[in-house]
């Protein structure tokens, strides 16, 4: 994830790529397992503060996500930042792997630690399910996520709901 500014002068991103017009803090994590924290933004210093697991590091990993949500993808082939991405008003993967899970009977909790998201972050995808689905309860957007065919395959109505 990079900040606008960095986009609009600098070489292309070796991969995955989404842009934020504020970057809440400056931070690397490394396989979820461990996060480093520049002490003095913009300095010269090398100093930095190692996190390991625990509750800091979980929340690091949370800011990160919803940063990572809040961006928006690079238009590819180019460098200019993308507005937001195509059919954004219906679910991505990631969406309908937790519609899946929450219609197996898991917890938010469980939905997390299965697809090896922040709690925050599911929850958030429930609440962006739910209005997508103009529903204001979980029920309420199962039947409304079979009803539009979330979670069914490519191969449309006749393939059986996910779930």
């Amino acid at each position: 994830m990079v900040h606008r500014t960095v986009v609009e002068g600098g070489p292309p991103m070796p991969g995955p790529c989404r842009v934020v017009d504020r970057i809440p803090a400056e931070l690397v994590i490394v396989d979820r397992r461990v996060a480093l924290l520049p002490l003095a933004s913009g300095a010269d210093g090398t100093a930095a503060l190692v996190v390991h697991s625990g509750a800091l590091l979980d929340s690091l990993i949370d800011l990160f996500e919803d940063a990572w949500h809040d961006g928006r993808p690079l238009r590819p082939g180019g460098g200019s930042v993308g507005g937001p991405p195509e059919g954004a008003r219906e679910p991505d993967a990631t969406d309908l792997e937790v519609l899946s899970l929450l219609l197996a009977g898991l917890t938010d909790a469980s939905v997390a630690k299965q697809l090896g998201l922040g709690l925050r972050t599911v929850q958030r995808r429930v609440r962006r399910l739910m209005e997508l689905a103009g529903v204001t309860t979980r029920l309420q957007l199962g039947w409304q996520a079979a009803e539009r065919g979330w979670g069914r395959g490519q191969g449309g109505a006749d393939e059986p709901f996910r779930g």
